[in-house]
């Protein structure tokens, strides 16, 4: 980190003002997405879960509830509403017969599918008056925040 770095990181309203357009942009992003989804037979939570098996592939419930950071039994009452919509199947692992996996089904991709479509039409459409310099280096930094704050 550069010394000109240092000093702005030291002022705490910069950081403050950082910390404080993300929290927005979040609450921003989570109503658009769950305003969307009110089209849908999915609720929030259950779009989080075929995401999380969409981007990871078949999971256990215990796996499942890890990364939603919900109880198992709150995840299993979640899979039973999404497998009785057939968006996912409860299949038993071929190398151990005990362990019984989450699978995403069609119709679970399809809705995902459609709904992160709208959602980047919705963003696509408030950078339409960002340059492609601005929309670049905005990814940029954006990808280099999650993936410091990961570690």
């Amino acid at each position: 980190m550069t010394n000109q770095n240092e000093v702005i990181l030291q002022d705490q309203q910069v950081v403050a003002d950082i910390e404080k357009s993300l929290r927005y942009i979040a609450t921003l992003v989570k109503q658009k997405g769950r305003e969307i989804l009110s089209n849908y037979t999915i609720t929030p939570p259950q779009f989080v879960a075929l995401q999380w098996l969409l981007e990871g592939g078949d999971m256990t419930i215990g796996e499942l509830s890890t990364k939603m950071y919900l109880a198992c039994s709150t995840t299993t009452d979640l899979v039973d509403r999404m497998e009785k919509n057939e968006l996912v199947q409860r299949v038993k692992d071929p190398n151990d017969r005990r362990v019984v996996r989450i699978h995403l089904l069609e119709e679970g991709e399809r809705i995902i599918a459609e709904v992160i479509r709208k959602r980047q039409d919705y963003l696509q459409n408030i950078l339409k008056n960002y340059s492609k310099d601005e929309i670049f280096m905005l990814e940029k930094c954006l990808a280099r925040l999650h993936l410091e704050m990961k570690e």
